[in-house]
């Protein structure tokens, strides 16, 4: 067994930038505000944008999201068991482990090479609008 990996793609500020870029342009063609962060694998912030009129109570909201998605490799939301959303679940989790779970939607892993390279999160509009920014983002540079 080796005791080092090597060639993990990693996010770049230039990445992040393409990242937090394609989602403005998203939320400005559905004309919503957000606040709109992204961080690397580790969960550390990256690149930051609070467009002018985002509600500024969402700032710390669209962090969570980016930084749950980044160190569960997983979009955020409410947990799911089979079609059902189980809100305790959830819940509970996010009370547990509040940086690592939200049962809010509008967090996204990006995805480059089957590894997780970092995370966008999205706030300040209705969740569908949260998670469609966020995916848009992802998609920017690696799979949502």
């Amino acid at each position: 067994m080796p005791l080092v990996t090597r060639n993990h793609p990693k996010l770049t500020l230039e990445g992040a930038r393409a990242v937090l870029a394609a989602a403005e342009r998203r939320a400005e063609e559905i004309c919503v505000p957000m606040n709109i962060a992204v961080v690397d694998e580790g969960a550390h912030l990256l690149a930051f944008a609070r467009m002018d009129g985002a509600k500024p109570a969402s700032v710390e909201i669209s962090l969570v999201k980016a930084q749950a998605a980044a160190m569960r490799r997983a979009q955020t939301g409410a947990a799911m068991s089979g079609d059902q959303v189980n809100l305790p679940v959830a819940l509970g989790l996010a009370v547990a482990a509040s940086s690592h779970q939200t049962p809010i939607r509008g967090g996204i892993p990006v995805i480059v090479d089957g590894q997780v390279i970092g995370a966008i999160g999205v706030s300040a509009g209705t969740e569908d609008q949260d998670y469609d920014v966020a995916r848009t983002g992802a998609a920017a540079i690696g799979k949502p």
